[in-house]
């Protein structure tokens, strides 16, 4: 059995729902965007990369504030709903370029700001997309990322990150604020700010916008009716499979 790469399953799974992550309330608004584009705010001559782009959110937020940002992203697929939603939105400073996390196209110190958001937990191998992002990255300058973050403890991240896998299998991992504070650190980076969110995800769309299949969908279900108190109160699980996901922010120089 010949079966795809991690890659190509990134793409495969996120080229079919581009039109669905453009729509999606829970990429398409957030504290967490706004946070984005207050950072940029004052430096209209920044280049900005907006690394795993999705369907371009970070991106629109920010346009208007700086000289350009480049959209970047392993679907093409997406990188096209980018340019339309960008046409749409009369933001002429958007480009898009096509490739990894783990080997950007890009010259050293080529950006004054770096964000990623909800993107890393896919990435196969984030400790080098972390260095290449400080790569690419003027001496000074600014990286956000923004991620569903594990929870820490042993119980409550393996049920996360087993719904996760069986929800989409081009999840990697979730990592807690401790593993990223040692993978940014070691990539050079230094974190200067983290703001914790929580995130309800209502069961239905979530897992209608990957197209999970009914197998998978039914044992997620079956995973949280039997799940212990401390995962059903930590998650805020509800009677339809709906639940509530830690995200964070984090700023690094």
């Amino acid at each position: 059995m010949n079966n795809p790469s991690h890659d190509s399953n990134v793409t495969r799974q996120f080229g079919e729902q581009a039109e669905a992550y453009l729509s999606s309330q829970v990429h398409a608004q957030g504290e967490d965007l706004t946070q984005l584009a207050t950072l940029v705010k004052g430096h209209t001559t920044a280049q900005v990369l907006d690394l795993g782009c999705g369907a371009g959110h970070v991106a629109f937020h920010v346009a208007a504030a700086v000289a350009h940002v480049t959209a970047y992203d392993l679907s093409a697929e997406m990188l096209l709903t980018v340019e339309k939603g960008a046409r749409e939105r009369q933001l002429a400073n958007i480009s898009v370029q096509q490739g990894t996390a783990e080997k950007l196209p890009f010259a050293d110190a080529s950006f004054d700001f770096v964000f990623s958001r909800f993107s890393a937990h896919h990435w196969r191998d984030v400790s080098t997309g972390l260095r290449e992002a400080r790569r690419v990255l003027k001496a000074g300058s600014t990286l956000a990322i923004v991620d569903i973050v594990s929870p820490g403890h042993a119980l409550l991240d393996t049920h996360l990150q087993t719904v996760e896998v069986l929800r989409d299998s081009s999840h990697v991992r979730d990592y807690s604020l401790g593993e990223w504070s040692r993978l940014l650190n070691e990539a050079g980076f230094i974190v200067q700010d983290v703001k914790l969110r929580r995130l309800r995800m209502e069961f239905a769309s979530w897992i209608a916008r990957m197209r999970t299949p009914a197998v998978f969908a039914n044992a997620i279900r079956q995973l949280q009716q039997t799940a212990p108190a401390e995962v059903r109160e930590h998650f805020s699980l509800e009677a339809d499979g709906s639940f509530t996901i830690d995200s964070a922010t984090l700023i690094c120089r």
